[in-house]
């Protein structure tokens, strides 16, 4: 697999070998932003046939592009670009990255450091660029073809991608400073002084080097306090399981097992993985949402213990459910890190998901009946479940809620579902129902941005074999229009729906509504575009679907396609608010009607 190269100069026997390592520790894609200063590692990535290439004209899409193939793959995904504010284009993605524990490799070209600070073009300060939200910083030293630089090199690239890929993942910038010259020119003064030794021997020759591997940081918790917990949560009726996002492709299984065991209720985000899929879904509990933040219900449904798996889950009146139950046991299990900005946890495993079920599971005594715990909240669900459904029949509106319902009839199994922030993944949440339909669902969750959102779906689509659909909101494809080449450039097939209701929709859930002379043009900042036209500039299908009949037609139409689409839903802000509040009132109602709020 490993190729070894001749090289022109320093900068290519250096970055040549660094390359080449990455490709020994594992690395299989890069996207690369054109740039004079980054020739060097541009080209020896081109040389390199293991390696596949992803070009973009742009360095903030391009970082969320390979945003999104990291989340997919699991796996590190470099990043390549010149020096200057080329480099900062990529902080956006590099904290979602931190923030969502994917693995990227940063790799920034830069000036010498005789240039730095003495006016040369193009030349900013790019030591710790990235401050805080990269896990490892690097200042590579200038290139040099002496033996030790290139075992240095060799040595940089393979604990870099280990680093990057050690739990909990994330990114790892690496800063290059290259002299001139640039392109692969012959330089025989760069060669080493003894001409007797082959220039291959200066590529630090890899069968003779240590192969550096990652090396898990994953805890192993002792038997005996597995087991002790196990006792502890079988004493316990009154138990919740939440599962928040996870990147794991699937949890479910191994979380459904311990729940049967414990007869706890799974409340499960979807981006849990948890949610949907073939398993035994009878303990998932799925409309939480509309009704958890009932004063009645929050009081009544009072929690002994919660396992909270993973990230915070998204849904707000979930999280402020948790808080107003400060005194129940709440454990958290994660590998990425001390997720808890509520500070309500009295214990954390750090440790993955399918990892502590299958050590619990097997000292868990089943139980014989499921109890009246968790039959209630069952019922709950279904309760709401049904009230939902009812009020989406009978609204024509073009809802944004009911774009998620609408779209359960129509994905194919084994599709990815991509929601944008703000409201389309807090609605995705609310209106996607628990279905045997096998789905993965994915979102940019890790600093809950609205900026690259396309380009880090479409990084997704591009190394996925599964049809991919992106729900965003029209402020968020805005943002990221420029992004939507890569759909063009490598004949991406994929669903893009827009939801266009002229402006932020989820301010008008804020109080800042209510202060009418600034709430407009600072917090809604309506910007009367439609997007036909940008579909058009990128050569992409488009639909406007101002009905549910239009939109059926439009998804079915594009899911069998082999381009991208671009499906533009117009929406109306105010109505919006109205039609859930509405749901939210029809769901209460329903649910006191018939169970009433009593004390466990």
């Amino acid at each position: 697999m490993v190729e070894i190269m001749s090289f022109e100069n320093r900068n290519y026997a250096f970055a040549g070998a660094f390359v080449d390592e990455l490709t020994r520790s594992g690395l299989r894609h890069v996207c690369i932003c054109p740039g004079s200063r980054s020739s060097p590692l541009a080209i020896s990535f081109a040389r390199n046939t293991h390696i596949r290439k992803w070009i973009h004209l742009d360095e903030r899409s391009a970082a969320f592009f390979a945003l999104g193939i990291a989340k997919y793959l699991n796996e590190p995904v470099a990043l390549v670009c010149s020096s200057g504010t080329a480099a900062v284009n990529f902080l956006p993605a590099i904290v979602e990255a931190c923030q969502s524990s994917t693995p990227l490799l940063v790799l920034t070209a830069d000036r010498p450091p005789e240039l730095v600070g003495w006016g040369a073009l193009q030349t900013i300060d790019q030591t710790q660029l990235y401050g805080s939200h990269v896990k490892w910083s690097v200042n590579v030293p200038p290139p040099e073809a002496t033996p030790s630089l290139i075992s240095f090199v060799r040595s940089l690239a393979g604990r870099a991608f280990a680093v990057a890929n050690d739990t909990p993942q994330g990114t790892v910038h690496l800063n290059f400073p290259f002299r001139e010259p640039l392109e692969p020119a012959a330089v025989p003064s760069d060669l080493p002084d003894s001409q007797s030794q082959k220039s291959e021997d200066y590529q630090g020759r890899p069968e003779e080097r240590p192969f550096l591997k990652s090396i898990s940081t994953e805890r192993a918790p002792a038997s005996e306090k597995i087991q002790q917990l196990a006792s502890e949560l079988t004493s316990q009726e009154r138990g919740l399981i939440i599962c928040g996002p996870d990147s794991n492709k699937n949890p479910a299984a191994d979380v459904v097992t311990m729940a049967q065991r414990l007869c706890y209720p799974i409340l499960a985000d979807c981006q849990s993985q948890t949610r949907c899929g073939p398993h035994d879904r009878s303990l998932v509990i799925d409309c939480y949402d509309s009704f958890i933040d009932d004063r009645e219900l929050k009081t009544s449904l009072v929690p002994q213990v919660v396992l909270r798996f993973g990230a915070l889950p998204v849904s707000k009146p979930l999280t402020g459910y948790l808080q107003q139950h400060p005194t129940a046991r709440h454990i958290l299990i994660d590998d990425s890190g001390w997720r808890d900005p509520f500070h309500l946890t009295g214990e954390i495993w750090h440790i993955g998901t399918s990892t502590f079920c299958k050590q619990i599971t097997p000292f868990l005594k089943s139980k014989t009946t499921d109890g009246e715990w968790s039959e209630r909240w069952r019922s709950l669900a279904e309760k709401a479940g049904n009230a939902i459904r009812h009020e989406l029949s009978e609204t024509n509106d073009m809802f944004e809620g009911k774009v998620f319902t609408e779209l359960k009839q129509f994905l194919p199994a084994g599709s990815i579902l991509f929601a944008g922030n703000s409201m389309p993944v807090r609605d995705m949440d609310t209106f996607f129902p628990s279905s045997e339909l096998p789905v993965r669902f994915m979102a940019n969750r890790g600093a809950s941005g609205i900026d690259g959102v396309t380009s880090t779906a479409l990084g997704v689509s591009a190394v996925s074999q599964d049809r991919l659909v992106l729900v965003i909101g029209d402020i968020s494809f805005y943002h990221d229009m420029n992004g939507l080449v890569a759909a063009r450039n490598f004949g991406l097939n994929a669903t893009i729906i827009v939801v266009n209701n002229n402006g932020g929709g989820i301010f008008s859930f804020m109080p800042q509504v209510d202060y009418e002379d600034v709430f407009e043009p600072y917090f809604a900042t309506p910007h009367g575009l439609t997007f036909k036209a940008a579909a058009e500039l990128y050569e992409l299908d488009y639909c406007l679907a101002d009905n549910w009949e239009k939109f059926r037609e439009a998804v079915e139409i594009s899911l069998v396609g082999n381009k991208t689409t671009v499906i533009e839903v117009p929406g109306d802000r105010k109505l919006n608010v109205m039609l859930h509040q509405q749901i939210r009132n029809a769901v209460v109602s329903q649910i006191h009607q018939n169970d009433g709020a009593r004390d466990d």
